[in-house]
């Protein structure tokens, strides 16, 4: 009995510490995340532009402080980081075509090319432009909807006609 109150002396600070660390790192990323969506609107980035880049700042600072307050539990993280890399790049590389598509059109959307109701050719497709996301640009043509992926769009000629 003697031991396990001896351990729990030992463990307790240890774990006062890191859910204050979690706890601190939990509030930087709220912090963070409201500034990023307050300052995307002063730089005229669109709503999808400023959620997704305020909730990747959140994700990276606690995962940042998930991995702080282990180590200061003891607990060996360099295993952990490295299974986070590995998992990135695999991830990435399965994913490639999806984050082409997401980060051309966070620049279609920051860039602005061309905008809604304007009239474009690309890649052998043309039409109105009646939206614009993160994964397509939609045309409205001939008695068809077109949705063209963003890194097809960013990748290739693009012709704006005027009308």
């Amino acid at each position: 009995m003697q031991s396990i109150e001896s351990q729990l002396m030992l463990w307790l600070p240890k774990l006062a510490m890191a859910i204050a660390i979690l706890f601190c790192f939990w509030v930087i990323s709220k912090v963070v995340q409201a500034a990023l969506k307050k300052s995307g609107g002063r730089f005229n980035f669109n709503e999808p532009v400023r959620s997704l880049v305020s909730e990747v700042a959140k994700i990276s600072i606690l995962v940042f402080g998930v991995v702080t307050s282990l180590g200061t539990l003891g607990i060996n993280v360099s295993a952990l980081v490295a299974g986070l890399g590995l998992s990135g790049f695999a991830l990435g590389f399965a994913l490639k075509d999806t984050i082409s598509n997401l980060l051309a059109g966070v620049l279609i959307l920051i860039y602005h090319p061309f905008d809604i109701g304007d009239y474009i050719i690309v890649s052998g497709q043309e039409g109105k432009v009646t939206h614009i996301d993160l994964r397509y640009t939609t045309l409205d043509g001939d008695e068809k909807t077109v949705l063209i992926p963003n890194s097809m769009v960013f990748a290739n000629t693009v012709s704006i006609l005027k009308k």
